[in-house]
């Protein structure tokens, strides 16, 4: 039952992943038709960031209320009913209406599937979930070019990815009695992970409940640049190669794309790789390796050091993200666990919406050439709040006095 369940969520991530990477690869098409500047495309994507933030703050209290299954199946038909309206849309207000219920499902679906597999799977079975969004963010694209270039409108693509998730949300609904048994069926708690008897259960707590516990903050810092960093490199990347390194653009693009190949294909290998090495050692080894990268980047070397550079940073953050999100039960206790995961992707999310625009404003006014200064910033902010965490773990196991994985 519980490698049923296994297949169902990576089924369920490779479907999160679909719409994803959509609205840009569309834009081109979509935009002509609605009369709108191409900036409009980014009003879209921050109501979809600004659901999905909403969505992950409250995740962890809606779960405990309606079940992760029941959370899920509504989730992924409120991305389905959004993409469906997408297809549907007369005119660019339609598509700022649907972006934020589209936003809304993704993030639900992320935090409370993320908790779950972080509670019920081992290590590897989270890069590989990972791994499996990175195929559905793939696939979108071609699904969608496969159709454009078959003389079909970008509307029968999105009609395309929403008959996909309706297919999954039917799968889910069969599936839900289910959930609950397997969730019976987990594990006692780990050696090592944090636990608090007699407190409060967290659904009683207020709504920042998390931010209280002690380790939290520090973790979502570490969070919020990871996704910094990710993000950045593949939003900016084609252009710091293009006007700072001197590519063509096609073969700019082509690196970018070879990035994100590498974030995919590390995440396979990472999966590997957890059942003979720790998340804590991965997640330092990640970090490490996108350090390196990032050297590459600044060293005035010829163009393809900066290309070696980029699959660097691309392997490095492979097994971050899985990693520390696998640790949070371990950090935090199983009754932590769940809202401590919704503040964690909120500030992902966060990362992952705010940092690069940020940059983007910066390099528009003193160059594309310090790319590598920012994600040096970056990994170091990342790198100092992931040892604070270690630190803290550390003098737990030793007997030390507790700091306090509990609420302050």
């Amino acid at each position: 039952m519980a490698t049923f369940f296994l297949i169902l969520i990576y089924f369920a991530f490779i479907s999160l992943g679909l719409p994803d990477s959509l609205l840009g690869v569309t834009w081109p098409v979509m935009q002509p038709g609605f009369q709108v500047t191409y900036s409009f495309a980014g009003i879209a994507s921050m109501v979809i960031s600004g659901g999905t933030i909403v969505s992950s703050l409250l995740s962890g209290r809606v779960i405990q209320r309606f079940g992760t299954g029941r959370v899920t199946v509504t989730s992924v038909l409120l991305t389905a009913v959004a993409l469906l309206g997408f297809s549907l849309s007369p005119s660019f207000g339609w598509i700022v209406l649907l972006a934020f219920p589209l936003g809304l499902g993704a993030g639900a679906i992320d935090a409370g599937l993320n908790e779950y597999v972080a509670e019920h799977y081992e290590a590897h079975h989270m890069s590989w979930l990972h791994c499996f969004w990175g195929v559905g963010a793939m696939s979108g694209p071609l699904i969608m070019s496969r159709l454009i270039a078959n003389n079909h409108s970008w509307r029968t693509g999105y009609l395309v990815v929403a008959l996909i998730q309706f297919v999954l949300v039917g799968l889910l609904f069969f599936s839900l009695p289910y959930w609950s048994r397997v969730s019976k069926a987990r594990p006692e708690v780990k050696d090592g992970e944090a636990s608090h008897p007699g407190n409060q259960k967290p659904a009683a707590r207020g709504v920042f409940y998390p931010m209280q516990i002690t380790g939290v903050k520090t973790v979502l810092i570490a969070f919020l640049f990871y996704c910094g960093i990710e993000v950045t490199v593949g939003l900016w990347g084609s252009s710091y190669l293009v006007h700072t390194r001197g590519l063509d653009t096609a073969a700019a693009a082509a690196w970018v794309s070879a990035y994100y190949g590498s974030i995919t294909v590390g995440r396979l290998i990472s999966g590997f790789v957890t059942m003979k090495i720790d998340n804590k050692k991965l997640i330092r080894s990640g970090q490490i390796i996108i350090l390196s990268g990032v050297i590459l980047l600044f060293l005035p070397l010829p163009p393809v050091f900066a290309l070696a550079g980029f699959i660097l940073i691309g392997l490095g953050c492979a097994p971050i993200f899985p990693s520390m999100l696998h640790e949070t039960p371990v950090r935090f206790g199983r009754e932590n666990a769940q809202l401590v995961m919704g503040f964690q992707m909120a500030a992902a999310y966060i990362g992952s919406t705010f940092l690069p625009p940020i940059f983007g404003f910066i390099a528009s006014n003193f160059g594309m050439s310090l790319l590598p200064a920012f994600l040096l910033i970056y990994i170091a902010a990342m790198l100092a709040s992931s040892e604070q965490i270690n630190v803290m773990m550390a003098n737990r196991y030793r007997g030390a006095q507790q700091p306090g994985f509990g609420a302050d």
